[in-house]
C-alpha cells in the first residue's frame, strides 16, 4: 500500500505548484499570477522546493489530460485505430474517424494543448529560477534537477510537434507550434516544424551534458530511475527526434547508446508466463522511461474502460474483435507464438482486451514501491530503439538483425535475409509498431512520420492533412500569430 502520509504531502505540493503555474484558464494558460509571487519564492528557496516544483510537473505530465490518458492509451491510440467503434452508440466516433474539429474530438484537442502548455510553464518556472539558487544544491542534484526539467520541457513540445505539427519531410518549413521557454501570458509566433525540432534537439543536448556524469543510473548506482527523465531517456528522445528530421547517423547512433549500455533488458520467459497476479505485463525492465499514474486502475476500468467492459455501459469499452486482433499479430502466419498476442489479451464475457494496464503489483522479498509493477505507462522502451536501428541500417540484412532481436524476445521465429529488401524491411518494421505499440500511443506518431496511406483498420487514402490535429481554437483566438 501507498503511505498516505506521503500521498498528503504530495497532494499538497501539488495544490501549490497549482496556484504557481497550472491552475489558469484556457487562453491566459502562461500567466503568472503576481499574488502567487511570496509563496513561488518560498517554494524555490531550497534544494527541496525545486525537487517539489518537479515533482509537480511529472504529476501534470502524468494526469489523464495528458500521457496518464490521452496522450497513451486514450486519444492517440484512438486516432491510431487500436479501438473499434462497435457499439452503435460509442462515444468516439468522430476521433476515431479523424474529424478533429466536431463532436467527441474537439474536448480532446483542446485539452492536451491546455494542459501541455501548463506542464511546460511549469519547467519554465523552475528553469527560470535554477541557475540564480545554484549555491543551495547539494551533491548532483542541481545538474539532475535541471537535467530531467529540460528533458521535460523538450518531450512535451515534441509531443505537441507531432500532433499538431506538419509532417517534417514535406513542410519542414510550415508554421507548427509555439516553443515557450519562458512563463508568461505574451503570445507567441509559432516556430516552423524545421525550428521546433531544432530547439527541441538543444534542450536535449543540455540536458544530455548536465545528465551523463551525474544521473545514477549511468553510474550504476541505480537502476530505477526510468521513472524519471534520466540519461537514456534523453538519449532514446534524441533518437526519435533525429529519425523525425531524417537524420538516420546521429539518430542510429543515440539510439545504439541506449542498446548498447546494459541498463535495460527483454522481458524474461519468468516473468512474462508468471501467474495473472505477478506477470509483468507491461515488460518492465525494458522501459528506458515510464511515469507512475497513480489512478491508472479506475481510469482503465471506470466510466471510460479501455481494457474492461463497464457492466452498466458497454459502450465506453475499447478495444477490436477478435478477428481483428488474430489479423494484428498475424496468429495464421506464424504469429500464435507472440507474447503480445498469447500473454496479453485477456476475455471478459465474449469480447478480448489486450490486458497491458490490468496490472497487478506483488511486491517480493526486499523489493519496495519502485519496483511495482503496476500503476505505470512506458514512454520510451527498448524494442523502439531497435526498431530505430533496423530503420536507419545501412543494408536490409543488417537492419533485420536488429528486428529479428525484438522478435526472437517476443517468441516469434526468425526472418530470413534471402532475398530480403529495404521494402520488406519497411513492412516488417511498420508491423511491428502496430504490434508493440498497441495502446501506448506511438503508433500513430509512426503512420504520421511515414505518411501512411491506410491505417491497419482505419480508411483508405489518407493524406497528410488527415494527420494534422488542427491547433485549438482558444489557441487561435488568443494568439493571431498562426496566419
Amino acid at each position: 500500500m501507498i503511505n498516505s502520509n506521503k500521498m498528503k504531502i504530495t497532494t499538497k505540493i501539488f495544490a501549490i505548484l497549482s496556484l504557481l503555474f497550472f491552475g489558469t484558464g484556457c487562453n491566459n494558460y502562461l500567466e503568472v499570477d503576481p499574488k502567487s509571487t511570496i509563496g513561488q519564492e518560498q517554494l524555490f528557496s531550497s534544494e527541496v522546493g525545486f525537487q517539489q516544483a518537479l515533482t509537480g510537473v511529472y504529476s501534470q505530465v502524468a494526469s489523464k489530460s495528458l500521457y496518464g490518458d490521452n496522450m497513451s492509451m486514450g486519444f492517440v491510440s484512438m486516432i491510431g485505430q487500436n479501438y473499434s467503434p462497435n457499439a452503435s452508440l460509442f462515444p468516439f466516433k468522430q476521433t476515431v474517424a479523424l474529424n478533429f474539429k466536431t463532436g467527441d474530438a474537439i474536448s480532446f484537442v483542446s485539452s492536451i494543448w491546455s494542459s501541455a502548455y501548463k506542464a511546460i510553464a511549469g519547467t519554465n518556472t523552475i528553469l527560470a529560477e535554477i541557475d540564480a539558487k545554484k549555491s543551495i544544491f547539494t551533491e548532483n542534484n542541481y545538474a539532475l534537477v535541471k537535467g530531467e526539467t529540460l528533458g521535460l520541457r523538450a518531450y512535451l513540445h515534441f509531443d505537441l510537434l507531432r500532433l499538431y505539427g506538419a509532417n517534417f519531410a514535406t513542410n519542414s518549413s510550415k508554421k507548427s507550434i509555439p516553443y515557450r521557454t519562458v512563463s508568461n501570458a505574451l503570445s507567441k509566433v509559432p516556430s516552423t516544424v524545421d525550428e521546433v525540432s531544432a530547439l527541441v534537439l538543444e534542450d536535449l543536448l543540455e540536458a544530455e551534458q548536465l545528465l551523463k556524469n551525474t544521473d545514477a543510473m549511468v553510474l550504476g548506482v541505480n537502476k530505477n530511475r526510468r521513472f524519471k527523465m534520466n540519461y537514456y531517456a534523453i538519449k532514446g528522445l534524441q533518437a526519435r527526434v533525429y529519425l523525425f528530421r531524417g537524420d538516420k547517423v546521429n539518430a542510429a547512433k543515440a539510439a545504439k547508446e541506449v542498446v548498447e549500455s546494459g541498463k535495460f533488458a527483454f522481458v524474461t520467459s519468468d516473468e512474462i508466463n508468471a501467474n495473472p497476479g505477478s506477470r509483468d505485463r507491461l515488460f518492465s525492465n525494458e522501459h528506458v522511461f515510464a511515469l507512475r499514474v497513480k489512478n491508472i486502475k479506475e481510469w482503465v476500468e471506470g466510466s471510460r474502460a479501455y481494457f474492461k467492459i463497464v457492466p452498466s455501459d458497454s459502450r465506453y469499452s475499447l478495444t477490436r474483435t477478435e478477428v481483428d486482433f488474430k489479423t494484428l499479430y498475424e496468429v495464421d502466419k506464424n504469429g500464435s507464438t507472440d507474447i503480445r498476442s498469447s500473454k496479453l489479451l485477456e476475455t471478459e464475457g465474449t469480447t478480448i482486451f489486450c490486458s497491458k494496464f490490468w496490472q497487478t503489483s506483488v511486491l517480493g522479498s526486499g523489493q519496495t514501491e519502485i519496483d511495482r509493477l503496476d500503476q505505470t505507462v512506458p514512454l520510451v522502451r527498448l524494442s523502439e530503439m531497435y526498431y530505430i536501428l533496423a530503420e536507419t541500417a545501412a543494408t536490409p540484412a543488417e537492419g533485420l538483425v536488429y528486428l529479428n532481436k525484438v522478435r526472437v524476445n517476443r517468441v516469434l521465429p526468425e526472418i530470413l535475409s534471402t532475398g530480403f529488401t529495404s521494402q520488406n524491411l519497411e513492412a516488417e518494421i511498420l508491423k511491428e509498431y502496430q504490434k508493440e505499440f498497441y495502446a501506448e500511443g506511438q503508433l500513430f506518431f509512426y503512420y504520421k512520420r511515414k505518411l501512411t496511406v491506410r491505417m491497419l483498420f482505419g480508411a483508405k487514402n489518407l493524406s497528410e492533412t488527415n494527420y494534422i490535429v488542427p491547433v485549438p481554437d482558444n489557441e487561435l483566438e488568443f494568439n493571431p500569430n498562426y496566419n
